[in-house]
């Protein structure tokens, strides 16, 4: 971190390499949910009574639940870890000053 820089642009930075990284996570999380998705529902064919249309829709909601817990879950992992680096930033900080 700068010395230079005051502490509210410091922390706004943190900030926003935190939202990046979330939104990666999230966007990645929900690429691989949407294959494992993919890869469940061909190896579970649905019995032939069953319409087409409705083995779709049943595939897309899972994977819809799928995607949501686990942005909900890079989401929290994501933020724990940038409040962690912006709590050792500001003590790095606070030792720069003394």
């Amino acid at each position: 971190m700068d010395d230079a820089k005051p502490i509210t642009e410091q922390a706004m930075e943190t900030i926003t390499t935190a939202v990046e990284a979330t939104k990666d996570a999230a966007v990645s999380a929900a690429k691989q949910v949407k294959k494992a998705a993919k890869k469940v529902a061909k190896k579970v064919a649905p019995p032939k009574k069953t319409s087409k249309k409705k083995a779709k829709k049943s595939s897309k909601r899972s994977s819809k639940k799928a995607v949501k817990k686990s942005a909900k879950k890079a989401t929290k992992t994501s933020a724990k870890k940038s409040a962690k680096k912006a709590a050792t930033s500001k003590k790095k900080s606070r030792k720069a000053k003394r």
